[in-house]
This record gives structure tokens, C-alpha cells and sequence, in this order.
């Protein structure tokens, strides 16, 4: 009875459009085998998925910009403090694998790491995820091959809003938080907009 109803509570979360992430997987969720970390690490070199960005340990956290908060890359070979990333601006998307709009979106984020090498950093957060491998499954089937960050927790509501997912963050090389797009974005050209309007960054 406990599977079924974790089930349903998975079904219910895709039929809802994944509009309000849970703080955490639900308590009724079922649960699953631990998968090796090494494991996980593999399939994502082997997906050609990138590891994660630099930060600095040292530079203040501003108030308007990310949370001081550490989080492991997908693989688990680093780690990131997401108030010591600056010096390029960054679009960031919250997402999991078992969000449906996540997927839709899953183009738009692909087709954008490409066009915006060399001028904006393109991050995800694999965000209240309980299956690691299947979120390395999901990136590699989207055609994602910019890195990913992993917060199963959901450490990061604790410290800033989360609207929900996917939620796509546009921060300035300076680290401040300079919009932020609730829900899916609705086409590639709305995502260029963005970065133009709001980072000064041209594709």
C-alpha cells in the first residue's frame, strides 16, 4: 500500500505541472536501492556531461545574490559554493527527472548551451531528485552536456525562494540574482531575451 501511494503522489506531482516543488521527497515515497557513487560518476563522463565550475571559498555572499551554500556536483567528484561563483554571468535551471515541464523546457536549455559558450556559464540544479542515476539518465537523454549541481534536500528553499520546478535563475557576473522565471520557459527565443534584457549578453 505505501508503493501505491507513493506512486500516486509521483502522478500527482506530473499532473500539477511540477508548479510547487516539495521540500523534500515525499514521506510516503517508495524507496529505492542506494546506487554507488562511482557508479553515478561514470555514467555521467560517459553521457559526455561537464564537471562543474570554480568557485571561490572566499568571497562575501551579497544579500541579493545566491545563498552561501555548498552543494555537490552530479557524480559527487567536487563540490560548489554557490555564493563564490562570479566572473561570468550564469543562467541557472533548477530541474528533475520526474518533472514533465522540465523535459519540455529540455530544447530550449540544450540548443542555449551551445549558442552561449564563451559568454554566459549554463548550470543545472537537480533539484528534490531521489534517483541520482536517473537524473544522469534524463541529462543524457536531453542532449545536456552543461553541468549540474545536486540538492536532493532541498537545501536551497531554506535560503531563498524556490517558485517551484523548473525554475531558471539569471545572475550577473557580479553574483546578484537579477531575475528569476518561475515555471517553464516557453521557447528559446524567450530564454535569448532574457539573457539580452537582463544580463547584457547577446547571442
Amino acid at each position: 500500500m505505501r508503493r501505491i501511494a507513493g506512486l500516486l503522489v509521483v502522478v500527482a506531482l506530473l499532473l500539477a505541472g511540477c508548479t510547487a516543488a516539495p521540500a523534500a521527497p515525499p514521506a510516503s515515497a517508495p524507496s529505492f536501492a542506494p546506487v554507488d557513487p562511482a557508479a553515478i560518476l561514470a555514467a555521467r563522463k560517459q553521457a559526455g556531461i561537464a564537471g562543474c565550475p570554480e568557485s571561490s571559498l572566499t568571497v562575501p555572499a551579497r544579500p541579493d545574490g545566491l545563498p552561501d551554500l555548498v552543494l555537490e556536483c552530479l557524480g559527487g567528484d567536487s563540490t560548489v559554493r554557490l555564493a563564490g561563483l562570479r566572473g561570468k554571468p550564469m543562467v541557472i535551471n533548477l530541474w528533475a527527472q520526474w518533472c514533465a515541464p522540465c523535459r519540455e523546457e529540455s530544447p530550449y536549455l540544450r540548443e542555449f548551451a551551445e549558442a552561449g559558450k564563451g559568454k554566459v556559464v549554463l548550470l543545472g540544479i537537480n533539484y528534490t531528485d531521489p534517483r541520482p542515476e536517473l537524473a544522469v539518465e534524463f541529462a543524457s537523454l536531453v542532449g545536456w552536456k552543461f553541468p549540474h549541481l545536486v540538492d536532493q534536500e532541498a537545501r536551497l528553499a531554506r535560503l531563498m525562494t524556490v517558485p517551484g520546478l523548473p525554475t531558471t535563475l539569471f545572475v550577473d557576473a557580479d553574483g546578484k540574482v537579477v531575475h528569476t522565471v518561475p515555471g517553464k520557459l516557453q521557447s528559446y527565443q524567450e530564454l535569448v531575451q532574457f539573457t539580452r534584457e537582463k544580463l547584457g549578453v547577446k547571442l
